[in-house]
């Protein structure tokens, strides 16, 4: 009986690697223009504009400024999730689910590269 291979190949983490480390660069310039367009709400040019049209303008702004936040705090979680599976990369304990301690399957982390848990595990905490 062969068993099962505890941790991926030293190839297989180069290329996981390189697919967090894309990943990573997304989501950095992805929040960058998410926190530009939250500085540019800060002033949309609208002073000399009628009274009346500014109530609604400045609750539509607060709203988009809250959204703003939630999706860079959103992203902000993201890219340390990655960071985190970089330094499990590293280490050598990449995509070992930290349920079952098997192998998490190759296409679910190239999907989510961040995963921990394997689907089964996944699955077992519904």
């Amino acid at each position: 009986m062969v068993e099962a291979p505890t941790r991926y190949s030293d190839a297989d983490l180069a290329e996981f690697k390189e697919i967090i480390l894309n990943k990573i660069q997304k989501a950095q310039a992805d929040l960058d223009l998410i926190k530009s367009a939250y500085m540019n709400d800060l002033n949309n040019g609208t002073d000399d504009t009628s009274p009346t049209f500014k109530a609604f303008e400045e609750g539509s702004e607060s709203m988009s400024k809250e959204a703003n936040s939630q999706l860079a705090i959103r992203q902000e979680k993201f890219i340390r999730d990655l960071k985190n599976a970089l330094f499990r990369v590293e280490n050598k304990t990449y995509g070992v689910c930290r349920v079952t301690a098997k192998l998490i399957s190759k296409e679910r982390l190239k999907i989510v590269p961040h995963a921990t848990m394997s689907i089964e595990a996944k699955n077992l905490q519904r």
